[in-house]
């Protein structure tokens, strides 16, 4: 995730002008913005459910009449050697994008655990800012 977008799932200026003005012009933009303001960061979550939805509904029809089938379906060259290979081709390929897919939640984590610890260290440095300048405790959070 880059941090620095201009238009992100989060409170910003641009993302609240972007409400305001669809709002303005109509106001379904303006519900669609504040939707994705909101729930922006579940769409990459959703999104990617749904592809593995989808997928798994698809496998079984790839099992059935795809490559390891044994159907009519299963030799599209007619050279069984070739066959053969691109069936392992494909195989290390899926494995592959397997791997990717792992690396990219990894990295998912990562970054909302990082984006969680700097969001704690704005919090904290802001309570001891508050209690530096004599303002004291807010009711309800606890002393950090």
């Amino acid at each position: 995730m880059n941090q620095s977008a201009l238009i992100r799932p989060d409170w910003t200026p641009a993302t609240i002008a972007l409400m305001v003005l669809g709002f303005v012009v109509f106001w379904p933009l303006g519900l669609a913005m504040l939707a994705y303001i909101i729930f922006g960061d579940r769409l990459k979550s959703f999104k990617k459910d749904a592809n593995d939805t989808v997928d798994g509904m698809f496998a079984s029809c790839r099992g059935k009449f795809g490559r390891r089938g044994g159907s009519a379906f299963r030799s599209a060259t007619g050279n069984v050697a070739f066959d053969d290979w691109r069936d392992a081709e494909l195989s290390r390929l899926d494995e592959e994008r397997r791997k990717l897919d792992e690396m990219r939640e990894e990295f998912d984590s990562y970054v909302r655990e990082l984006r969680r610890a700097k969001d704690q260290e704005e919090f904290d440095r802001f309570m001891r800012e508050r209690r530096a300048k004599g303002q004291g405790d807010v009711p309800g959070f606890p002393a950090t």
